[in-house]
């Protein structure tokens, strides 16, 4: 059983009903709606479309709306272009159309937010220019690394001379329609501090999406503690965060980051260029499965892919070459070396108000260990239990039970928990009765096993101050 989640971004490749039945059935977890490409119309159709098909295979499918941020972006590309090294190039803002001899940007500040000597990264990494002289209305550019560009590209600018904040006004219109449908999960891009992530002003999860807070400047791994605490969960996006750091830190602040969201009991999705070279071959480079397969090692909660499935030629076959990758290095992850080294961590930090719980999620841990428990279902109205369960990366199942749907579908993203509803209230006791006969029921857990049961008092309980083993009927 993958342990690890499947994040799958959505785009033209996807947008055959087929196609997108086809990578739920292949194992995603979780479809991630790219609101930076196209229109809030075509985003709600995939939107409604992932709901729709999920719904009709008996899944429960958690969708990701992904807010653009202050992205900067040249104008259009009419024709792919091809640039050779060499190559001078005009750079001025603007927003009609981009060409071999004049590249638009669709950001005023574009001319002085570069000086001679500065480098200007394109659609992460895909061509790369150094700036040669600069002019009151125009940058004069040569190319160093050659490249390919069609579309609308990003171009990435530092983040401490970017001087649009996030989120924007455009990423809060996008955000009140998807809230008003029910989207379960937003990410924010560009985040610098807390403050971004407090600014969004929805309600909070589960009557409001899950946060997600994409690490991808150098001031959010500054900022990281205080973003980790104002968030529901964080994506390390390594596109824009590579150019922010030197390459040789990337590796190094991408453990980092996992380690100190899991340890908080926050789900981390780990993006960009995981099996980038799916997007037109059969198969991935054997250093791409390997960085998969390290991703999983290094605790991560889900890995996601971007244009391997929003635009490749197959995203099935990623879809299910991720899902091979992922199960098998799940198969020889540490189990207890990493829980061990999280509860040194987590429990440490006195003053939380979460250290009953942290006690409970713990001694369920050591029963897992010493006890051969099968499964440790967790009972839940917001999911807290099931996300402190999770940062422990038991070998044991963990059922994540909740009387609100939102909340199952919030699930999706976190790590080893099969997200499931629950339909009636009631007291502990009959929610825990309820909860094995239903696990029971879907074929989780068989008679004779033991479980863990993990709860509070009841529905809306405040604290996780129960656990009982039990052997099923």
């Amino acid at each position: 059983m993958r342990r690890t989640k499947l994040v799958a971004s959505l785009g033209p490749a996807t947008d055959d009903e087929e196609v997108l039945r086809g990578i739920i059935r292949a194992g995603v977890d979780v479809a991630r709606v790219n609101l930076s490409h196209g229109s809030v119309d075509e985003g709600m159709v995939r939107y409604n479309a992932v709901r729709k098909i999920a719904a009709e295979e008996g899944r429960h499918v958690g969708v990701l709306a992904d807010l653009p941020g202050p992205k900067v972006r040249v104008a259009k590309f009419a024709t792919e272009s091809i640039f050779e090294n060499g190559d001078m190039v005009s750079i001025v803002a603007g927003d009609t159309s981009s060409s071999r001899e004049v590249i638009e940007v669709d950001y005023e500040d574009i001319v002085t937010s570069f000086v001679p000597g500065d480098r200007i990264v394109i659609g992460d990494g895909r061509m790369v220019m150094e700036v040669r002289s600069a002019e009151p209305d125009k940058l004069l550019a040569e190319v160093v690394h050659a490249g390919k560009l069609t579309g609308q590209p990003g171009v990435h600018v530092p983040a401490d001379k970017l001087t649009m904040s996030t989120p924007t006004p455009q990423d809060l219109k996008l955000l009140d329609a998807f809230v008003e449908v029910g989207v379960d999960m937003v990410a924010i891009s560009f985040v610098k501090s807390a403050h971004d992530m407090r600014r969004v002003g929805t309600e909070p999860h589960p009557r409001g999406p899950l946060l997600v807070a994409k690490v991808e400047t150098r001031s959010a791994v500054e900022n990281l503690e205080g973003i980790i605490e104002a968030s529901g969960a964080i994506m390390v996006a390594r596109g824009d965060l590579g150019n922010e750091l030197p390459i040789e830190d990337l590796p190094i602040t991408q453990k980092q980051i996992i380690e100190r969201c899991i340890a908080g009991g926050k789900p981390v999705i780990t993006a960009t260029q995981m099996l980038e070279s799916m997007i037109t071959a059969p198969a991935p480079t054997r250093a791409e499965a390997s960085d998969v397969a390290n991703a999983v090692w290094d605790g991560t909660s889900a890995v996601m892919l971007s244009g391997e499935t929003a635009v490749g030629v197959d995203p099935v076959n990623v879809v299910r070459t991720m899902g091979r990758i992922a199960r098998k290095a799940d198969e020889v992850f540490d189990h207890e070396a990493w829980a061990r080294n999280v509860t040194a961590l987590r429990m440490t930090e006195s003053g939380s108000g979460h250290e009953v719980t942290d006690a409970m999620t713990v001694a369920a841990w050591r029963a897992v260990r010493e006890l051969d428990v099968a499964a440790v279902l967790c009972i839940s109205g917001t999911g807290f239990t099931v996300r402190q369960m999770a940062r422990f990366r038991p070998e044991a199942m963990i059922l994540g039970l909740s009387t609100d749907p939102k909340t199952v579908n919030q699930l999706t993203l976190s790590w080893g928990t099969t997200p499931i509803h629950l339909p009636t209230g009631g007291t502990r006791e009959e929610m825990m009765a309820e909860a094995v006969k239903i696990a029971a029921a879907e074929g989780l857990v068989r008679s004779g096993d033991q479980v863990a049961l993990l709860g509070g008092d009841g529905i809306g309980a405040k604290v996780t101050n129960n656990l009982r083993i039990v052997t099923v009927p």
